[in-house]
C-alpha cells in the first residue's frame, strides 16, 4: 500500500508530473517481480485549485467539492499515462466512510480491488471528496492508507511525504532536526514530537502519517514513512536499504474485523464502566454486563460502535452494543435475569460481546 501525498503529487502551477512518473516507474519495475501494489493517491483538491484560479485551499466545503471534481480527471490522467508507457493499466477507486463503515460495502470494496489485483490493474483509490462532507471536514489520506490495509489485506503501507521521514523535531523550521531511523513502538511522546504540519494545499501534517502507522503496526503491518521526493524510495525500501523512517508491527495484530470495529467505525457515544468491569474486560477478555454500566453519554442504537471509559475517564476499549442508549440507562448497574423484567424483553445478556469488543490499551 502507497499512500501519495499531496506535497508530492503538486507543484506550483499544478500537478508534479516527473515525481508521478518516478513513483509509476518503481513501482512498475517491482511490480515486474511479483509485488503487487495498491495506490492511495492525494492530489485532487490540489489538482484543480490552479485550473480554479485559486491559490490556497477554500475553506468553503462546496469550493472544495468543486476542486475535487476539477482536478480528479487531471490526477488520473496522469496515472494512467504514466502506467501506459510500462504496459499497466489503472482502476479508480472512490471511497467515502460510508463505504468502510458498512460491511456490506466493506467487503464489495474488498472483491473489486482484489479483482483488479488479480487481473494485473493497480488499483489507484481516493476519498471521493466531490460528495463526502464530512470526509472532506475531518477525514486524511493518511487514515484512508491505513484502512485500505485492512480492506485489502496489504503487508506493508508506505506513505510518501515531501520530507525523509520522521524527525525529532520539524526538518523545516530546525537544521539541526535528527531522522529516526526505527520506531518500536509509538508512544505519547512520538505523537508529541509530530506536530501538525498541513499546508495551504494538503491537509494531513506528520501527526495524521504517525496515526495512519499507528493503525497499521496495530494489525501486525509494517508501516515506513520516506520521501516522495528523493527517488529510489520505493525501489531502496525493497532492496532492504536503510530509508526513511520503519515502525515495527505489533505481534498479534488485530485481525480484520476487530481492525474494521477499532479503526474505521466512529463512536456514537460512551459507556462509563465501573473498575469491575474494566479489569473484567481486559484482564479476563469477558463480555461487558449491565452490572458494570455506571453511566451513558450520547444518543445511539443497537448496534453502534461505542467507546468504554475506565473510572479515571480513559478510553480502553471499543464495541458493538447491543442496546440503545435509551434501553442501556434502563438496565444499567442491573443483574441479567433483570433485563427482561424491567424492559419486558431481553436481546442478549451481554451489553457488548467480547466478540465485539476491541481494547484500546496494550
Amino acid at each position: 500500500m502507497v499512500k501519495i501525498g499531496s506535497g508530492v503529487l503538486t507543484a506550483r502551477h499544478g500537478l508534479n508530473v516527473p515525481a508521478i512518473e518516478n513513483i509509476t516507474s518503481e513501482i512498475a519495475s517491482l511490480k515486474k517481480k511479483g509485488i503487487e501494489f495498491i495506490i492511495v493517491s492525494s492530489g485532487a483538491i490540489a489538482a484543480g485549485l490552479p485550473k480554479m484560479g485559486l491559490h490556497e485551499r477554500p475553506s468553503t466545503i462546496s469550493l472544495l467539492q468543486a476542486a475535487a471534481s476539477v482536478g480528479q480527471t487531471s490526477l488520473m490522467r496522469a496515472y494512467e499515462m504514466a502506467f501506459e508507457h510500462h504496459g499497466i493499466i489503472v482502476g479508480q477507486i472512490l471511497l467515502t466512510h460510508e463505504d468502510l463503515r458498512s460491511r456490506k460495502r466493506f467487503i464489495n470494496a474488498r472483491n473489486t480491488i482484489l479483482s483488479l489485483l488479480d487481473m494485473g490493474i493497480v488499483p489507484i483509490i481516493n476519498e471521493n471528496d466531490t460528495v463526502a462532507v464530512a470526509e472532506i471536514r475531518l477525514g486524511d489520506n493518511d487514515y484512508l492508507s491505513a484502512q485500505t490495509i485492512n480492506l485489502a489485506g496489504a503487508d506493508l503501507l508506505v506513505i510518501l511525504t515531501d520530507t525523509d521521514g520522521f524527525f525529532d523535531k520539524d526538518p523545516r523550521l530546525y537544521p539541526d532536526a535528527k531522522l529516526i531511523p526505527i520506531i518500536k513502538d509509538i508512544k505519547s511522546e512520538v505523537r508529541h514530537l509530530a506536530a501538525d504540519t498541513s499546508t495551504a494545499i494538503g491537509r494531513g501534517g506528520m501527526k495524521t502519517k504517525i496515526e495512519a502507522a499507528d493503525m497499521a503496526v496495530v494489525m501486525g503491518v509494517p508501516a515506513i514513512i520516506g520521501s516522495g521526493i528523493s527517488k529510489n524510495t520505493i525501489t531502496d525500501i525493497f532492496a532492504a536499504k536503510p530509508v526513511g523512517t520503519l515502525f515495527l508491527p505489533k505481534q498479534g495484530g488485530l485481525k480484520s474485523r476487530k481492525h474494521w470495529i477499532a479503526y474505521t467505525l466512529k463512536a456514537k457515544g460512551s459507556i462509563y464502566v465501573d473498575d469491575g468491569a474494566a479489569k473484567a474486560v481486559v484482564k479476563g477478555g469477558k463480555s461487558l454486563l449491565p452490572k458494570g454500566v455506571v453511566e451513558i453519554r450520547d444518543s445511539f442504537r443497537a448496534g453502534d460502535l461505542i467507546s468504554l471509559i475506565s473510572p479515571d475517564g480513559e478510553e480502553f476499549a471499543r464495541g458493538l452494543v447491543n442496546y440503545s442508549s435509551k434501553e442501556l440507562s434502563e438496565i444499567k448497574g442491573l443483574n441479567t435475569k433483570e433485563i427482561e423484567e424491567i424492559l419486558g424483553y431481553k436481546y442478549t445478556d451481554e451489553v457488548i460481546h467480547r466478540d465485539n469488543l476491541v481494547l484500546m490499551v496494550g
